[in-house]
């Protein structure tokens, strides 16, 4: 059998609509909203030739797809390679590439190392970087906002609450970047990631071992479960590389979203100053709306449907998030951003048992950094133009030049 980006090619059953189009097009994806409606328009579920997938953008069937983990599965690859046919391009992660009862053991350790009780233990810590921040960025006239603030604060907490003793800034953004464009297919930008990953991937697992931590971070309490018998050493080396691409890129990512839908929308900025409590709901919007995680993949994992349509066994569907996160089936007025939505449901972190395993900590760092904000600046003004990043999973902000109005 030939493979097609490390897949087996399939035959769309009859009634789905085929649309010759790239989604990893970079124009697409530097701009993705008119693929997205388009791919909502066509139906539940619609063949794309070019790499013999089934894709799926509306709300509906995404959800779907995304809880039924025992029909589609993570652990054939949430990109376009499958596991099962070709050797992966690292070893797979053991909470986000892997299927249940194995993803249970280690979910169940990942979310008490992260849970909403470790993180508010963060916040102090948190804030205090976050004022020390905007604090600077205060005394600017502009500044990029990219490197300025959405890398430089999650790059500054998250390696103290790892407990990391070695801290290469660029390694930890770049890391994730390269995690996320392996998962599409054989084009320029994965193929740039696999050859920085050559070098970032070295440093990242020996950044994890155990004596490159203290022993009072969360990967301190991973390693715990090592000495309990839980897991083995190994395993806990690699959950602990899991925190630097769960606690790290999506964040940025996050930050770099809320500054650039908050700077556009400054009506929303005033409410949110006027009222702190809107903070987490306008994290979700910003999720919600810019969808940080555009795409993830499934595979079949035997013969089964979709919305009614035959599914074949080795069938890799891409879950369109950004489309489905846009669905006006769902939302009413997607292309709205409003911070008083409180758009449950929304899927920027997944669904299911799959959901992002670091999206509370991402939270608590969002929310630390819209708080002082709010608190200290009264106007976010754009100074040029923002420019995405073309990602082959992540929807991302390579330039946001900005300028804050102290109160």
């Amino acid at each position: 059998m030939t493979l097609i980006e490390g897949h087996k090619p399939i035959t769309p059953a009859d009634g789905i609509p085929v649309w010759d189009v790239d989604p990893y097009d970079e124009a697409i994806l530097a701009n993705p909203d008119a693929y997205y409606a388009k791919l909502r328009e066509l139906g539940p579920v619609v063949y794309i030739p070019r790499y013999s997938i089934l894709a799926v953008g509306q709300y509906a069937s995404a959800h779907k797809l995304f809880t039924n983990h025992e029909n589609f599965i993570s652990s054939r690859g949430v990109g376009l390679n499958d596991f099962a046919l070709e050797e992966p391009w690292r070893p797979p992660s053991i909470i986000l590439e892997v299927d249940p009862p194995d993803h249970t053991r280690t979910r169940r350790i990942m979310a008490k190392a992260l849970s909403p009780k470790v993180v508010k233990s963060l916040a102090d810590m948190f804030r205090a970087e976050a004022e020390i921040i905007v604090d600077d960025l205060l005394r600017e006239s502009s500044f990029e906002a990219v490197t300025g603030l959405a890398e430089r604060f999650p790059v500054t907490v998250f390696p103290k609450a790892v407990g990391m003793r070695d801290v290469h800034h660029r390694h930890l953004v770049d890391y994730g970047s390269c995690v996320f464009n392996a998962m599409g297919p054989d084009n320029a930008l994965r193929r740039q990631a696999l050859e920085r990953n050559a070098i970032i991937g070295p440093w990242i697992m020996a950044a994890c071992a155990r004596d490159r931590l203290t022993d009072d971070g969360l990967g301190a309490m991973i390693y715990a479960e090592a000495d309990a018998g839980t897991i083995t050493e190994a395993e806990a080396a690699m959950l602990v590389r899991s925190f630097l691409s769960a606690g790290v890129d999506t964040t940025v990512t996050g930050i770099g979203n809320a500054l650039w839908c908050l700077a556009n929308n400054p009506a929303e900025w005033d409410r949110l100053r006027a009222d702190i409590t809107l903070a987490r709901p306008a994290i979700e919007e910003t999720l919600r709306f810019t969808s940080p995680v555009h795409t993830f993949g499934r595979t079949a994992a035997r013969d089964t449907e979709i919305a009614g349509y035959p599914v074949e066994e080795g069938s890799k569907i891409i879950c369109v998030l950004g489309a489905a996160n846009s669905d006006p089936e769902k939302w009413g007025d997607p292309g709205t951003f409003r911070i008083d939505r409180r758009p449950l449901g929304h899927m920027a972190f997944g669904a299911g048992i799959h959901g992002c395993v670091g999206q509370n900590i991402a939270r608590g760092e969002i929310e630390a950094i819209l708080s002082v904000m709010a608190e200290r600046v009264a106007r976010i003004e754009p100074a040029g133009d923002a420019v995405w990043r073309p990602n082959n999973a992540i929807h991302a902000l390579d330039q946001l030049p900005l300028k804050f109005i102290p109160n």
